[in-house]
């Protein structure tokens, strides 16, 4: 792996300036900084607002750190649901996450289609939160953002939450239509593993909190409340990944230098020329078929019986593909689309495709 490009959509690529900031981070002492002092407090501030600003988050959200956003799926259904929630399902990742309302003794239903298709409608549910996957990491499908901003209208009782794990900062939420956003690090943000962000509106905080009123169990340190009530003084309820913090502020702050409208047309361009040389390819295929549906950051091929031998030669011209998640393992490629990956790579990447025949 080490000096080959990294494709495999999470842990990625990283950032080309954070080795530099590692460096920096240790010249500083930040490894073993103490999250009870004002330097943490100033790293945590800074990285709050350059979230908010990158993804053009209202004040009236709250930003709060946790372990991963497989954390976030658990705390959602503990400070947010009371009794049921429907989730939209269309690959691993939505799936785990309805498994997980399960495992918490919840009711919660699902709307499920396919692997390598979307949802035609947003049919109307009787629920206490919708749950919806933006970007299904193992299958490669984009929900559209008109598909997710609709159930505003068609669910105005019910609380939005958006797993956008493997797409930003790619997509533009309209904050208006969503009440809990989340994703993590070692994605979009090209940074290694081990912090999550959630993203949450005031409905979330009431909710939780009517929750703990009535004596429900809302989970401990890591609850709403006691992540929104440390997140206030720019803390955390206990000690946490304050490298992470720090290297994610640093990385957004590069990543506003570089202007976030300019990473999303890259990223769009660079979308578009692994789809098409996918589509011309003689024995390569798009897995997603509907172009509405297909994502940007995370572009998944139908490799059949080729697909050890494309791996192989990918990775002989310094190229590391994802594999197939699950049972496509054997029979997919998953390549990452994020902003750690240039414009270069990538034309190296399809004219390397190109010269595949078998």
């Amino acid at each position: 792996m080490k000096g080959s490009v990294n494709f495999t959509p999470g842990p990625s690529q990283l950032y080309f300036t954070v080795e530099d900031h590692m460096r920096q981070a240790f010249r500083e002492g930040i490894p073993s900084l103490s999250h009870r002092t004002k330097t943490f407090e100033g790293i945590s501030k800074h990285t709050v607002g350059g979230i908010r600003q990158i993804l053009g988050i209202p004040d009236h959200f709250h930003i709060v750190f946790t372990s991963s956003a497989t954390e976030i799926w658990e705390r959602i259904v503990q400070n947010l649901v009371e009794e049921k929630s429907h989730h939209f399902v269309n690959g691993a990742f939505s799936k785990r996450f309805h498994e997980i309302a399960l495992q918490l003794n919840r009711k919660p239903t699902k709307t499920e289609v396919p692997e390598g298709e979307g949802f035609k409608s947003a049919d109307k549910q009787q629920t206490e939160l919708i749950a919806l996957t933006q970007n299904e990491t193992s299958t490669g499908v984009m929900l559209p953002m008109d598909f997710i901003h609709s159930f505003r209208e068609t669910h105005p009782d019910s609380l939005i939450t958006v797993d956008a794990v493997s797409a930003l900062p790619y997509p533009v939420f309209d904050f208006s239509k969503i009440d809990s956003l989340y994703f993590s690090i070692q994605k979009g943000f090209g940074l290694p593993a081990g912090l999550g962000v959630w993203i949450i509106n005031d409905a979330c905080v009431t909710k939780a909190e009517r929750m703990q009123a009535k004596g429900i169990s809302i989970g401990s340190y890591h609850s709403i409340p006691s992540l929104v009530s440390h997140a206030s003084k720019n803390q955390t309820p206990e000690t946490p990944n304050v490298l992470g913090i720090y290297l994610l502020g640093k990385v957004v702050e590069d990543m506003l230098r570089r202007g976030i409208d300019m990473i999303r047309k890259e990223t769009e361009y660079k979308a578009a020329i692994l789809y098409h040389a996918l589509q011309q390819h003689e024995l390569i295929n798009p897995f997603v078929q509907d172009k509405a549906f297909q994502s940007k950051t995370v572009i998944v091929a139908d490799t059949g019986t080729h697909t050890e031998r494309i791996k192989t030669f990918l990775e002989a011209h310094g190229l590391s593909p994802g594999d197939g998640y699950g049972k496509a393992k054997a029979s997919q490629l998953r390549f990452a689309n994020f902003p750690a990956h240039s414009k270069e790579q990538f034309e190296l990447l399809v004219d390397t495709l190109a010269k595949y025949s078998g």
